[in-house]
């Protein structure tokens, strides 16, 4: 079925400015009617617009986006992998964005029952939390250049990191995996992490904002799931996991950022799922305990040998 530029616009929820404009751009070329000159879009079209639309949400520049597009017209099965997870990882940040929509929501609606109306001073504190929210997703970026230091990752890190070793053997003493039990690495570089569970016998997914790092945890552990993403919105529905780890990653984020990434682990973790985290925390470990107890958890924190070197193990609190 062909449409008319106003009628894909309808449909996508876009203006027939921002299609001219991705047209002007070459990321889309509808077909044109000889005798008027109508554009006329198909379903290809639409596909290709939605992905547009997707990346640009997540703040992708045209010219990368074009890059990206001319991988996929040209068949490259790794240009289109790459395409497809980064359109998957913008929409699961849209879906965040929404949650904290709902729940900004949510509490309007509790105001205006509890008191007959919206209070302005309630109104505004509500959107600046929003806003916030929002600021802290849409502010990652990687500052590190990990795409880079992919391919000397696994020398680098124990070099610069003289307890890395212990760390993530800690993490898997910690969390005693289960043969079959579902387990999540966030920040997982190269899967050194992920690799230990497999051996264990759990079924590994591994989450890194780096390309060149998934690549090469992809390489190396055929059977983990990898996708691209970050702690702030992890590419996962809810209640996906029976625990989650993460070695080395959570430094890297400030203390607004660590606020959402652990809301985030929370969601994607089953009801009596384990976190366990090792890393070069400082004064950041007390912060990550405090937070991972308002979520209920029982928090146990111990240093490991080395520079500020933390283990930190989380779970639901036993029945007595």
């Amino acid at each position: 079925m062909m449409m008319t530029i106003q009628e894909m616009a309808r449909t996508l929820g876009l203006t027939p400015r921002a299609l001219r404009f991705y047209e002007a751009k070459g990321l889309v070329s509808p077909r044109k009617m000889e005798h008027n000159g109508y554009r006329m879009y198909g379903e290809s079209d639409m596909w290709r617009l939605q992905t547009i639309a997707a990346l640009r949400e997540a703040g992708m520049p045209v010219a990368a986006i074009r890059d990206l597009l001319a991988g996929v017209d040209r068949g490259d099965p790794e240009e289109t992998l790459y395409y497809l997870e980064v359109q998957r990882s913008a929409l699961h940040a849209q879906m965040a964005r929404t949650r904290e929509m709902l729940a900004t929501t949510d509490d309007a609606i509790a105001e205006v029952r509890a008191r007959g109306a919206l209070r302005p001073e309630r109104a505004d504190k509500l959107a600046a939390e929003a806003r916030r929210m929002r600021e802290v997703r849409d502010g990652w970026a990687d500052r590190w250049g990990f795409d880079v230091r992919a391919a000397t990752h696994d020398e680098d890190v124990r070099s610069r990191h003289p307890g890395y070793d212990e760390a993530l053997t800690g993490i898997v003493k910690a969390i005693e995996p289960q043969p079959g039990e579902q387990g999540i690495d966030i920040g997982a570089g190269t899967g050194n992490l992920s690799g230990l569970f497999v051996q264990a016998g759990a079924l590994m997914s591994a989450v890194d904002q780096s390309r060149e790092m998934v690549r090469r945890c992809r390489s190396k552990l055929p059977d983990v799931e990898t996708r691209l993403g970050n702690a702030l919105a992890i590419p996962f529905f809810d209640a996906s996991f029976d625990f989650v780890v993460s070695s080395y990653a959570l430094r890297l984020l400030d203390d607004s950022q660590l606020e959402v990434a652990v809301e985030e682990m929370v969601r994607v973790a089953k009801p009596g799922g384990r976190f366990c985290f090792a890393d070069e925390l400082a004064s950041e470990a007390d912060r990550l305990c405090r937070l991972l107890e308002e979520h209920g958890l029982h928090v146990i924190s111990k240093p490991l040998d080395g520079n500020d070197l933390y283990l930190i193990y989380a779970a639901p609190p036993r029945r007595s």
